[in-house]
């Protein structure tokens, strides 16, 4: 008589982590961009049953919100709450930050740009900067308004950059992409467009972290010529 086959035990369950779900779907929105960073791909990237993901996050949706609040969880708060740096230094300082965080990731600027940003680690990096310009005498209505454009300019200037990722998802060096620009810019014909021929090889440069900071640094100024004279001493205290 044969005897009936023992049934095997099942192995001990695979630990997760939200922070090993975040990491996965970052690893896959890089590679393939967000058709690629599914539930069920997250799954197979850290190897357990989609239900599992759904356990830490009811949705893609939520995985989206999870992933620009992790990204920005990463942004050392340190040098902006220090008020022995001058102010537009410390925004300086935020603005370079955000580029090298974000633009590694050119899918996740996207999600940024796409969607409300209201998470704790979104609304505490609002909340400095909006600290950083009433610190400098500016009215809370005015340090409002003046916090919006400057993140307009941070993810818009962000967004035309890793925009040439395009299906690669990845950005070459700064180096090789303003070459290619460069490239492409000089077939320009002078003749029919002579302002754009002549200024090829600084539209090249627009993606550089140069003309980044030379763009951040006209919109300072012009927050800071709002600032009123009463204020000045303000800022002279800030600085």
């Amino acid at each position: 008589m044969t005897s009936p086959a023992r049934r095997s035990r099942p192995g001990p369950r695979r630990a997760l982590t939200e922070e090993e779900i975040l990491e996965a779907a970052l690893g896959l929105l890089d590679e393939g961009g967000m058709k690629a960073a599914s539930i069920r791909g997250i799954a197979a990237r850290v190897g357990v049953a989609p239900n599992a993901v759904y356990t830490y996050f009811p949705d893609k949706a939520a995985v989206v919100q999870a992933i620009v609040e992790h990204l920005l969880g990463q942004v050392d708060h340190a040098v902006f709450a220090d008020r022995e740096v001058p102010w537009r230094q410390r925004i300086e300082a935020l603005a370079l930050e955000l580029r090298e965080r974000l633009t590694p990731h050119p899918g996740a600027v996207s999600l940024m740009i796409g969607g409300p940003m209201h998470g704790a680690h979104a609304l505490a990096l609002n909340e400095r900067l909006i600290g950083i310009l009433v610190g400098t005498g500016l009215t809370p209505e005015d340090a409002a308004k003046a916090a919006y454009l400057l993140i307009v300019y941070v993810f818009g200037s962000i967004a035309l950059e890793v925009a040439e990722a395009g299906e690669t998802h990845r950005l070459p060096p700064e180096a090789e992409r303003i070459a290619a620009r460069q490239a492409g810019f000089s077939a320009i014909p002078a003749e029919t467009h002579p302002h754009s021929s002549a200024a090829a090889a600084t539209m090249a440069g627009y993606i550089s972290t140069e003309q980044y900071i030379w763009g951040l640094r006209k919109v300072l100024d012009g927050i800071s010529a709002g600032l009123t004279s009463e204020s000045a001493p303000l800022m002279t205290l800030e600085r």
